[in-house]
């Protein structure tokens, strides 16, 4: 690897404070890079080797839809057959048409996200009959895990084999890959890096937050459970860039890369991988999290060149994207990797410096030297988390990202939890009163879930709010009696649902049918 391109992977993993990292890069052929980085092991001080193997979390949908394309290859699979008749038990409450195979597999079924219930997913899949799709099949993009988890029990059906030795059998073995773990087992530990998180799990974290051993997880199922080395990783890749060589047919990945759906950022959904046009190319990805895990593989299809990128901490702000991205360049034509930003930079910051007055307390911000400050004795860096959202160094705002609203582009208004500031200046509209049931639930809950422990419901004036750990947040919209919609559209099918109402505060809560919440005081 340049000297360059390593400079840029060190000091960005030092910036953000990472554990370590591993990096490959692959051609057609076979492995033309492999670099490590940090620690395998925070505590034990192990390094991270070429061997050291990663979860790689959603990348596994990529491997289930390969699964189902030799499957319908095969002729015992047809993707717009309903999803029920491969899977007789799979329920959703819906008004619409049948979901179809090819809709898991697009995210386009307009079923829940879902989080895992128990190690035994088929619970999870078989609960989607207490939830309601939220949209006609095919009409939006949603992702979804657990509609990919009900692909991997399709596999199994179709095979009669359990879902990990269809990987091995069918992917793994053919393509070499033989030091990849098709789930995550007991035996998986032992030759795994550990998997990081930062201190606090109920709040955005900051940078400075020390890292501790995340939730061990056994699973073994459709939407993410495999466990390899960067070089592995890369290998899949490979054999995608070579048009799915000794695993798929051509026809059936041209169906695999083929954009159904829109999912953001210029990138569209096909069958369990994402693609691009851009600048000529054509290019694809996959990205992946789990507890303590993150990672990402891309690739350029006509260049016949892929990167993999693992890491073991949260990826913070999509680094092993940034890593992947800066690599693909560099080995496609040469470019110099980019500077490594500084975290707490702010563009345009002072379209936010003003005073900004609340029932009880202002807050003074103040751009300096390309940075935003809240003035005070303490002097807090406001450090950005996304559009118009700052992460706070300070203890009274740890619990909830500072945002920023606008009207016509410039900036009125910020809000932190429940509380809102009006800008000097800006015509102060008189509080909006909240009917009493609506603080019945706002509060704090908490599940033993490693993918969410907990959320956040604030009151903001005269609508509730959702606030997630990682610090985005979604409004609660009323549907019925202790039900909610969440999410800003109309089409959203996640649902969260209150009861057990005592001395006016819920007390429990379900998300998306996909989890019991119970509140904390």
């Amino acid at each position: 690897m340049p000297d360059d391109l390593r400079a840029y992977v060190e000091k960005l993993l030092a910036v953000r404070g990472l554990p370590g990292l591993s990096l490959a890069v692959t051609d057609r052929e076979g492995i033309i890079a492999s670099e490590a980085f940090g620690y395998a092991d925070l505590a034990a001080g192990t390094p991270v080797t070429p061997e050291t193997r990663f979860e790689v979390g959603s990348i596994g949908k990529t491997f289930t839809a390969v699964a189902l394309l030799q499957l319908h290859e095969e002729g015992l699979l047809d993707p717009n057959q309903p999803v029920g008749r491969y899977l007789p038990w799979f329920q959703v409450r819906s008004e619409h048409e049948p979901i179809a195979v090819h809709h898991l597999a697009t995210h386009t079924a307009g079923i829940v996200t879902g989080d895992a219930l128990s190690s035994d997913s088929r619970f999870d899949v078989w609960a989607l009959r207490e939830t309601e799709t939220g949209f006609p099949p095919g009409a939006y993009f949603h992702y979804s895990n657990v509609g990919f988890r009900a692909l991997g029990y399709v596999v199994e059906e179709l095979t009669g084999k359990p879902y990990a030795q269809v990987l091995r059998e069918r992917i793994l073995d053919p393509l070499g890959l033989r030091a990849t773990d098709p789930a995550l087992t007991s035996e998986t530990r032992k030759r795994l890096a550990v998997g990081h998180e930062r201190w606090y799990g109920d709040r955005p974290p900051p940078r400075a937050d020390p890292w501790v051993p995340a939730p061990w997880v056994e699973t073994g199922t459709g939407d993410g459970s495999l466990a390899a080395p960067a070089d592995d990783l890369a290998g899949f890749l490979r054999a995608l860039l070579n048009g799915g060589r000794d695993v798929l047919a051509a026809e059936s990945f041209g169906l695999m890369a083929t954009p159904v759906a829109e999912c953001g950022d210029g990138w569209s959904y096909g069958y369990g991988l994402e693609v691009r046009e851009i600048d000529g190319r054509r290019e694809i990805r996959h990205g992946g999290s789990m507890p303590g895990f993150g990672s990402t593989m891309l690739g350029d299809l006509a260049a016949g060149l892929g990167v993999a990128v693992l890491v073991n901490g949260e990826d913070d702000g999509d680094l092993t994207g940034e890593v992947a991205a800066a690599a693909l360049d560099h080995y496609r034509g040469g470019a110099t990797p980019p500077p490594v930003a500084d975290p707490l930079a702010v563009e345009s910051g002072s379209e936010y410096e003003g005073t900004f007055v609340g029932d009880d307390r202002r807050l003074a911000v103040r751009a300096e030297g390309g940075r935003l400050f809240l003035a005070g004795d303490d002097r807090s860096a406001l450090e950005p988390r996304g559009e118009d959202r700052f992460l706070v160094d300070h203890p009274d705002f740890a619990l909830f990202l500072l945002g920023f609203r606008r009207k016509d582009g410039a900036v009125v208004e910020a809000v932190h939890g429940g509380d809102v500031y009006v800008r000097e200046g800006t015509p102060r509209r008189p509080a909006p009163k909240p009917p009493d049931e609506l603080r019945t639930y706002a509060g704090h809950y908490r599940a033993y879930n490693p993918w969410l422990p907990s959320f956040r419901v604030v009151l903001r004036g005269d609508e509730l709010v959702v606030a997630w750990p990682w610090g985005s947040e979604e409004p609660l919209t009323p549907l019925s009696s202790g039900s909610f919609r969440v999410g800003e559209e109309s089409w959203s099918p996640e649902r969260v649902r209150f009861d057990a109402i005592v001395d006016g505060q819920a007390l429990w809560a379900s998300l998306s049918g996909c989890g019991e919440y119970y509140r904390l005081p």
